[in-house]
């Protein structure tokens, strides 16, 4: 905001755009001075924000970069954002304020793994496929008190309370059956306003004792009103004073209009442009991947996003000809393990060595350099998780290009020659195999 209380636009069209973009120009002019020629290539390795970023400046900026490798994208900015206050706002309104427990979070998360884990028979120890994955805790007697024999029982609101928070924001509070809806819908709208994080996932980020303040304050600045956030927001016309915990699902649901309502003046930070055919234009290619246990920003927004290019750009063969979405299980908002399980050790891309991932991106910077240098377009990108002394067997799987899934074909399910990428392929489209 601005010292009157207002937006304050130029920084936010500095946050949105123009300050990546005059790093881009700059960062080139360097570069020819130094060497006397301009590089030949040029790449964009970004997370999170700088997920946002590298699809702001394919949509805006197309001629910055040849490639572009966009993970776990902020972009649906303050969709997604508003979002992340839902949990706080269903134990506030639902549970008297009292949150769930850790040790609650973690039964909840480790049932629905261990109802969706399963590949031939056999337990993975981390959901392949969140989509695929309806568990409903307020059906299973063995986390509801009266019949679990857990210390962490919860009572059958406080599991529908679960289920709310897997949902995502609604207008109203309420959420349906995960049998009806699971929250893996490709579009949202009406009630459904946006996402939950996917089952399995640890929720301590944004359903822990204090809610996520970047959300407390988008909430803030939507509403124009500072005393909705925490007291860690600063502004001339006053501060943060945890007014938050009184709004209402519908009051809730009104910041999320607003903050639709506000692109202008937010510089567009939601970056959810789909016309991408001028960066098609420019030759350039990118790569986005997301980790179906982020912890953060719900991998559905990504898919959401694709599926939107995919609709206004000729199709999945014409989109997957330069942009490919890989969806990457049990990893977090980070390279790492993002479920309840803290021995699932899923696969993640990287460099795997010594006690840990020597270097996350450098596996998937190398598939974007071969695709936009020797134009080797990734189908199936095989990875595998790290070994350590907790863990001296490594596990390895395919992440497929999206809408493909790594599908068992036979032997150890801790492998990824049993798998093949199929799938994903129906309502006439055509996968690119190129």
């Amino acid at each position: 905001m601005n010292p009157d209380g207002s937006i304050n636009t130029v920084l936010w069209n500095d946050f949105a755009q123009r300050g990546i973009h005059e790093m881009a120009v700059k960062s080139k002019e360097i570069t020819k001075a130094y060497y006397g020629k301009p590089a030949k290539y040029s790449y964009w390795d970004g997370f999170s924000t700088g997920g946002r970023q590298g699809h702001k400046l394919a949509q805006l900026h197309p001629e910055d970069f040849d490639g572009i490798l966009a993970g776990a994208p902020a972009f649906n900015w303050t969709r997604f954002i508003t979002n992340e206050l839902y949990p706080q706002i269903v134990f506030q309104r639902d549970l008297g304020g009292v949150a769930l427990t850790a040790g609650q979070m973690a039964l909840l998360g480790n049932a629905a793994i261990n109802a969706c884990d399963m590949v031939n028979r056999q337990h993975l120890g981390y959901i392949p496929d969140p989509s695929e994955c309806r568990y409903d805790p307020t059906l299973d007697p063995k986390v509801v008190c009266g019949t679990s024999t857990s210390a962490n029982c919860v009572t059958p609101l406080q599991a529908q309370a679960m289920n709310k928070l897997w949902y995502g924001q609604t207008r109203d509070g309420t959420a349906p059956p995960p049998s009806a809806d699971n929250s893996w819908s490709v579009h949202v709208g009406g009630n459904h306003l946006w996402y939950g994080l996917a089952r399995g996932s640890s929720m301590g980020g944004l359903a822990g004792t204090n809610p996520f303040s970047i959300a407390t304050d988008m909430v803030a600045l939507e509403m124009q009103n500072p005393t909705l956030a925490t007291p860690s927001f600063i502004n001339a016309t006053g501060n943060g004073a945890n007014g938050w915990k009184n709004l209402s699902y519908g009051q809730l649901a009104d910041a999320y209009d607003k903050g639709v309502d506000l692109q202008r003046s937010f510089a567009h930070i939601n970056t959810d442009d789909a016309n991408l055919r001028p960066f098609r234009r420019s030759g350039g290619k990118m790569i986005i991947y997301h980790g179906l246990a982020d912890v953060l920003i719900m991998p559905q927004g990504s898919v959401n996003y694709y599926e939107r290019v995919i609709r206004e750009m000729d199709g999945l063969h014409e989109v997957q000809k330069f942009y490919r979405l890989f969806l990457i299980p049990g990893m977090t908002h980070g390279i790492g393990n993002g479920t309840t399980n803290p021995n699932a050790n899923p696969p993640l891309p990287g460099v795997a060595g010594g006690d840990g991932i020597a270097d996350g991106t450098s596996q998937l910077y190398d598939v974007l350099t071969a695709w936009v240098e020797k134009g080797a377009a990734p189908r199936r990108i095989d990875i595998s998780s790290a070994v350590t002394t907790a863990f001296p067997v490594a596990k390895s799987r395919p992440i497929c290009a999206y809408p493909k899934k790594a599908t068992y074909v036979s032997g150890d399910i801790n492998l990824a020659t049993s798998y093949v990428c199929a799938g994903g392929s129906g309502g006439g489209r055509k996968d690119d195999d190129d």
